[in-house]
């Protein structure tokens, strides 16, 4: 059961159904996981521009992470591994010049 502003039109049961499932959708594609990876919700950053760079660069690594393991691990795996060995980090972003172009994932 909802409350809407929506006419009974435009607001039919399957119309509110899709629209409550798109926003779970986006909130467990993207916000549980930057919460819970980077346990966010805890962040004491508060002060000017910092909350939102912080997440920026937080969604950008959830980005890279997510490009570079194509599907095959979590974004918690590929942070652990990383973690691990911070030689793949350089390799992954080729950020020097004896990193590998292909990289097992």
């Amino acid at each position: 059961m909802g409350v809407t502003s929506r006419t009974p039109e435009q607001a039919s049961p399957q119309r509110i159904l899709k629209v409550n499932r798109g926003h779970w959708t986006i909130e467990n594609r993207c916000h549980y996981v930057i919460d819970w990876n980077f346990d966010e919700d805890r962040s004491r950053i508060r002060t000017g521009h910092g909350p939102e760079n912080i997440t920026r660069l937080r969604r950008f690594a959830c980005g890279v992470i997510q490009f570079i393991s194509k599907g095959k691990s979590s974004i918690s795996q590929k942070m652990q591994q990383l973690n691990r060995n911070t030689r793949l980090v350089f390799d992954y972003l080729r950020m020097t010049s004896n990193s590998t172009r292909t990289r097992s994932l």
